[in-house]
């Protein structure tokens, strides 16, 4: 008898639409997850910028410190996948751990302190990671659904700078995040930032407010201000942008040999003018809330 030649396609078919249908499965049931893990944290903040080098996840880490000594239970994702820094700044060199129901453990950096990074997942820690979009976008997806958060009272997410994959992801996988935009005052950097800005209002994510890092800074010698850029062009981009300029973190050395040394702890106990400068936004950050 002559086979049909329809045969093979028809059973072509079959798989694929099996294939499709467990996926579909799969998709629905790692919503409800992500729904889930949502449902138990209170304030969900990404925080963005225009540019990268302006300090952006310096300030995702320190303000995770803050407002952890602060007895906030928070939660702190780096979804930074191609230059995850956040494990460095926060001294983090361990691998994850799984549960007995293989949900990912956040690191502890303190009782009020979990954090989950690429870089705890990576076995040679230099190996870069190269990955097209729909892969982040999944990899995204399991830090929300996969990982054993818990109760929080802020999850902070660092997502690397400008508008591509990442950012677009957290905003459809955390449709309740608000952005925190950090900038320096330089020009192109502001330049940047406007493009962040518009991209928030184009995919409705809500803007918390900008936060200029950098600042002016007292002389060691003398005491007198020094800034390394040109000053009041932050304060000015956020007042015709029309969204809140929460204040100015100041240019200082020390932290930079804190995140180094993985150490951010230090700066919030030694150094007076930057531990201020962190309380008031701290307090702006609050009200907006």
């Amino acid at each position: 008898m002559a086979e049909n030649p329809n045969t093979g396609n028809n059973s072509r078919g079959a798989s694929g639409t099996a294939k499709s249908t467990a996926a579909s499965r799969l998709s629905a049931e790692q919503d409800q997850m992500i729904t889930g893990t949502l449902a138990g944290i209170k304030h969900k903040i990404m925080i963005i910028s225009g540019k990268g080098g302006v300090g952006k996840s310096s300030i995702s880490a320190h303000l995770a410190y803050y407002l952890s000594e602060k007895g906030f239970q928070t939660g702190l994702l780096d979804v930074d996948l191609h230059g995850p820094s956040i494990a460095k700044i926060l001294g983090i060199d361990a691998p994850l751990d799984l549960d007995d129901d293989r949900k990912v453990l956040p690191f502890a950096v303190n009782q009020h302190l979990k954090v989950v990074s690429m870089q705890s997942l990576m076995a040679e820690k230099d190996r870069p990671v190269i990955w097209r979009g729909p892969a982040k976008s999944g990899v995204i997806r399991q830090f929300v659904a996969d990982v054993k958060w818990g109760d929080l009272d802020f999850l902070l997410i660092d997502s690397p700078p400008g508008t591509g994959d990442e950012p677009m992801s957290v905003a459809q996988t955390v449709p309740e995040a608000r952005a925190l935009i950090v900038t320096t005052p330089q020009q192109v950097a502001l330049a940047d930032v406007r493009k962040s800005i518009n991209f928030c209002r184009t995919i409705n994510l809500d803007i918390l407010g900008m936060i200029e890092n950098m600042g002016p800074f007292p002389c060691p010698c003398c005491g007198k201000p020094i800034s390394l850029f040109k000053n009041g062009g932050v304060p000015e981009t956020a007042a015709k942008m029309g969204i809140d300029y929460l204040g100015q973190l100041p240019f200082d050395p020390a932290v930079v040999k804190a995140c180094d040394a993985g150490l951010p702890r230090s700066i919030h106990r030694e150094d007076q003018l930057y531990t201020s400068a962190w309380e008031n936004l701290l307090k702006k950050i609050m009200e907006r809330l």
